[in-house]
């Protein structure tokens, strides 16, 4: 079948009623046709074109909960260094918002409930902030300020814009750009899109061209509905059945020792800590997969699941796993929301050889991977958990790994103005913890996210100490069993094992210990609190 042929197909089934698009997919399947990989078809009509992705639909129905949360907005600030032309910036983000549908959209409730995508004609309205008169530490001080403050601002998804964009002057040669979106039209992969193609549009308006991209082959709506009608088709109950199996029927909440007590209502404040893994160690790992038949990712995931393991002496741990959701051609372009999130159960004891623990991920991840479509907030539906506001269903604790992070320093962008990205430590978080690898510049990252309101930084700085310890205890003995494996330095073991127990007061034998209390009582007979 030639794409054209699979071209019309695909739009007739989006156009057909449910049952007979159920009658399509059964018959294609007798055929050992694949109906998934099918091309998205663009501008087909339905009544409920404009209706929103099921993940639109979560991510609308939680911040309608909390409107004023900053929790799922995604924020990006890169200093950019070399002559500004401030018109062709302008221009950029024009071209970006008109090639992009979801940069124009808002979300709004009809008065018969239902929500539609609303496509928006409104002027993007950079805010500019002078601060070139202040002394050079203080203008850094309020880029920092600035940069954290921006992942806080809640966005109006009913009125929009769901893009903001600052421009801060340091001086004439020295900028920073303040990007941030609402989730419910991003994801991680869109902001190397979205800072991509902003370099390439500001190249071409900078050297009066014009930009010369090609058409993007669907927009988000038609992604949107192709899903609504290829998971409503079957393709949904196959994969929930799946999931439903897989994770069981008990959910436990993840243990983790806390600073603080759990809030009723977390403020989703968070700080993040950073770290490069030593490049020999890096190396290493990339061994001891390559040893057991995983790839990297699985890997450190296992070594996570050993630390909160370790940490909270549960047996059953779930995590939460972003997928990007983009193993189709056409969307690969696209700005929107695809990103899915998937809950991988680990069972492991003191007694499990991380041989064993490896294998059994291995078999997980595939699992997941041949079932990424479901929706996450589906399958929270189908478990039908007792909600709470104080923490995530399903999981709270989070692992992303990235085998290739775009550097936008290798990015050029007009006639000499050079990018970095700034990086601060405050953001928002809506789990307890998030660990993020990836690999940049031929480097091994991790990145520590927490809530602010459950730790200290002193606990993380240490948690991460910890796994450190425990990837150099893996290298150095990969047949260990996960109970064997030491997490602790020799002179943090010897501080908890013998220093803070240590009592060097000599006390008098012979004398009973009521005598002892006497003459102290004696001694000191009113002391104050």
């Amino acid at each position: 079948m030639n794409a054209e042929d699979s071209l019309k197909l695909a739009r007739r089934f989006i156009g057909l009623p449910l049952e007979k698009r159920q009658m399509f997919l059964a018959a294609l399947q007798k055929e050992g046709v694949d109906f998934s990989q099918f091309p998205i078809p663009a501008g087909v009509e339905a009544e409920d074109r404009q209706a929103l992705s099921h993940a639109q639909q979560r991510m609308w129905f939680l911040w309608h909960l909390d409107p004023q949360s900053g929790a799922y907005n995604l924020p990006a600030a890169v200093r950019l260094s070399g002559r500004l032309n401030q018109a062709a910036l302008e221009q950029a983000f024009a071209s970006l918002i008109e090639r992009h549908e979801t940069l124009r959209t808002v979300f709004q409730q009809q008065s018969d409930d239902s929500l539609l995508q609303v496509s928006v004609q409104q002027p993007l309205d950079i805010e500019r902030i002078d601060l070139s008169a202040l002394p050079p530490a203080e203008r850094e001080s309020r880029v920092a300020e600035a940069a954290g403050q921006q992942s806080l601002i809640p966005f109006d998804l009913a009125q929009g814009p769901l893009l903001r964009v600052r421009l801060l002057k340091l001086d004439e040669q020295e900028h920073v750009l303040l990007l941030t979106l609402h989730h419910i039209v991003s994801d991680g992969w869109s902001m190397n899109v979205l800072i991509d193609e902003f370099c390439r549009f500001y190249d071409a308006h900078d050297q009066g061209q014009t930009p010369d991209f090609a058409p993007l082959p669907i927009q988000y709506s038609d992604y949107a509905l192709w899903q609504r009608r290829w998971l409503g088709a079957g393709e949904q109950q196959k994969q929930l059945d799946y999931w439903l199996a897989k994770l069981g029927d008990e959910h436990p909440v993840m243990e983790l020792p806390l600073d603080h007590p759990r809030p009723v209502l977390p403020s989703c404040r968070g700080r993040r800590h950073e770290q490069v893994v030593d490049a020999v160690l890096a190396e290493q790992l990339r061994g001891v997969a390559r040893q057991h038949g995983v790839t990297l990712f699985m890997l450190l995931l296992g070594t996570f699941n050993i630390l909160l393991h370790r940490y909270t002496g549960q047996n059953d741990l779930r995590i939460g796993v972003p997928i990007a959701n983009r193993n189709r051609r056409e969307i690969e372009g696209l700005i929107g929301f695809f990103v899915n999130t998937q809950v991988l159960r680990v069972q492991l004891d003191g007694q499990t050889r991380l041989g064993d623990l490896l294998h059994d991920l291995k078999e997980t991840a595939l699992g997941a991977q041949a079932h990424q479509d479901l929706p996450f907030e589906r399958l929270v539906e189908a478990l039908k958990l007792e909600r709470s506001l104080s923490y995530n269903p399903l999981f709270q604790v989070m692992y992303n790994h990235q085998p290739e992070v775009a550097d936008v320093t290798t990015l050029k962008v007009g006639t000499g103005l050079e990018l970095s990205v700034i990086e601060w430590e405050s953001r928002s978080t809506q789990f307890d913890l998030s660990l993020d690898t990836y690999e940049k510049g031929g480097q091994l990252h991790a990145a520590f996210t927490y809530a602010s309101d459950l730790f200290e930084p002193d606990s993380i700085e240490r948690l991460a100490r910890h796994w450190t310890f425990l990837l150099r205890s893996i290298v150095n003995d990969p047949q260990q069993r996960v109970g064997e494996i030491p997490l602790l330095a020799t002179d943090e073991y010897q501080q908890l094992i013998a220093d803070w127990g240590r009592n060097d007061g000599v006390w008098p034998s012979e004398r009973p210990v009521h005598e002892l209390f006497e003459t102290a009582a004696e001694k000191t007979p009113v002391r104050p609190r």
